[in-house]
């Protein structure tokens, strides 16, 4: 085999073979590092997969950011966002090239409604996640609940680690309240998590019926693309699947 035909090979593996780009938006305190296992998994299965990369500060940048990713996209979008990159996705999905939303433990809301409404949305029996008070204008997760509360079921030395690089979540992108929802007009799937400490369960069932939304259950924590990318990346692969 000569050196050409290695190269060759390599960019037809590296190049996408599936109709439909996926985008991943990550949520708040972290950064899109996460989906990285996903991210694997996906383009390993011949999808082009985007990544955005929120400051997390405002909504308004936020959106902007996902809209200039997915103008980059070579296909009809699948539109997917994780936690607070739920409400991203439902104002920056009215883009005409998406054609699809995915909801993974986040937050859906509907016009009118913010983050910080669905968030505060009061749960018996559950005391909500453990946040800390604005400082600055900015939120944290409070580091040594950060591990226990974000993702129980992810090795500690990475959960310690990321509540330390947490990245601090502005109210410019908790208060606002939406102008549009896509998921009225669009198809949208939600994966629901079971064991999750920061977004109630029972909040996001609430959101993904409102949504008529194709709804499947994992018993996981927050954090299901760190704790289960697999499950993650076939639910992926199946609401890309149904994309006509």
């Amino acid at each position: 085999m000569t050196l050409a035909t290695i190269s060759t090979t390599a960019a037809e593996a590296a190049s996408p073979t599936k109709p439909v780009t996926i985008v991943l938006v990550h949520g708040a305190f972290v950064d899109a590092s996460g989906w990285k296992a996903v991210y694997d998994i996906l383009t390993g299965d011949g999808y082009e997969v985007l990544i955005v990369q929120n400051p997390t500060i405002t909504l308004e940048g936020d959106v902007a950011a996902t809209k200039r990713v997915i103008a980059g996209a070579t296909r009809p979008v699948l539109l997917v966002g994780h936690s607070y990159g739920g409400a991203v996705i439902t104002e920056a999905g009215v883009d005409p090239k998406v054609k699809s939303l995915a909801y993974i433990a986040a937050f859906a809301p509907d016009v009118g409604e913010s983050v910080f409404e669905l968030a505060t949305r009061a749960v018996p029996g559950e005391s909500g996640p453990p946040l800390l008070p604005p400082n600055d204008g900015f939120i944290i997760v409070d580091p040594v609940k950060f591990p226990t509360s974000f993702a129980p079921d992810v090795d500690p030395a990475i959960t310690r680690f990321m509540a330390a690089a947490q990245v601090p979540w502005g109210l410019g992108a908790v208060q606002p309240k939406l102008t549009v929802a896509a998921w009225r007009n669009k198809p949208a799937s939600f994966m629901l998590t079971t064991d999750d400490r920061m977004v109630s369960p029972v909040t996001q069932r609430f959101m993904a019926t409102r949504a008529n939304a194709n709804l499947v259950e994992i018993k996981s924590s927050h954090a299901v693309m760190l704790s289960h990318p697999r499950d993650v990346a076939l639910f992926l692969e199946k609401t890309a699947a149904a994309i006509k």
